[in-house]
């Protein structure tokens, strides 16, 4: 499978976790849903870097690597705890697009960092069409009172987000260098799972994971296991490929989760929002073409 390939499945599986966590958070405090769902993951991660043999590398992996992997697997954690905090009090359709802008940090960075600059013009551009289209699909509400703080909220908290998922792509890029990529996620995945839970141990939540309705514990389970198949592609695509251009085409995934959100929460979006999304693909589709 070539790289190119590998992200943009990890995009489709990507933007599934969306639609599928939205589904497990309607009744599920968002913290308690994240530990779960990393508590499937990490299965998933594990089982495979023991079908691809790559456990019996772990005693060769460098002091390096490890410190970058648990700071990616750190940022990561970060990141899906703001994410799904916001998709717990706003619209996929809101969200997923300002989670998106990741991609902006995430390139400039990779250009600085790995002096990732070949055809620099059409990554610049690309990028700058990206974020055009991105402010695009954020449409603000008149709202006031107690409606005016979610929409604050759950954009702060997509904004973080995005801040966190930018550093997570650089950090694992560079923690990756050595180490074969399923082993790589199995170890981030352990950082995000003992996160997770001490956020929800600390937040005093265990006793919420008892009276989780079995529907949402379903849903967050097959969300955990898309999680894990997009994980997977998307660090075996930075880890043979551009960071610059991985990290555009995964974010096609925000074509998948619009269109789900549409079928399953009847999000449907404005003529702005649809031109912002076009912008978004044209973008991703000219850095994908012209890599």
């Amino acid at each position: 499978m070539s790289w190119v390939t590998a992200a943009f499945a990890s995009a489709f599986f990507a933007g599934i976790t969306s639609i599928l966590a939205k589904c497990g958070i309607r009744h599920t405090d968002s913290d308690v849903a994240t530990a779960i769902r990393t508590c499937v993951v990490l299965v998933f991660a594990w089982a495979m870097a023991g079908i691809s043999g790559s456990i019996r590398a772990i005693g060769a992996i460098p002091a390096k690597a490890w410190l970058f992997l648990t700071l990616s697997g750190l940022a990561t954690g970060a990141s899906w705890i703001c994410y799904f905090k916001a998709l717990s009090i706003g619209d996929v359709n809101k969200v997923v697009p300002v989670d998106k802008m990741s991609t902006v940090l995430a390139v400039l960075i990779a250009i600085v960092l790995f002096g990732e600059t070949g055809n620099l013009a059409v990554k610049l551009v690309g990028t700058a069409v990206i974020t055009l289209g991105t402010f695009l699909m954020i449409e603000k509400k008149q709202s006031v009172g107690a409606e005016q703080k979610q929409d604050r909220a759950w954009l702060a908290y997509a904004l973080g987000a995005a801040v966190f998922a930018a550093l997570t792509s650089v950090l694992a890029k560079i923690g990756i260098e050595g180490v074969e990529s399923n082993l790589a996620t199995a170890i981030r995945t352990c950082v995000v799972l003992v996160m997770a839970w001490a956020i929800v141990a600390v937040k005093g939540k265990l006793e919420q994971v008892a009276r989780i309705d079995p529907r949402e514990l379903a849903f967050l389970a097959v969300s955990g296991i898309a999680t894990g198949a997009s994980w997977l592609l998307y660090y075996y695509a930075i880890a043979a490929g551009q960071v610059s251009v991985v990290v555009q085409i995964d974010k096609l995934s925000i074509v998948v989760s619009v269109l789900f959100a549409r079928l399953a929460f009847n999000e449907k979006l404005s003529h702005r929002s649809a031109i912002g999304l076009f912008l978004i693909v044209l973008g991703t589709a000219a850095l994908a073409i012209w890599k």
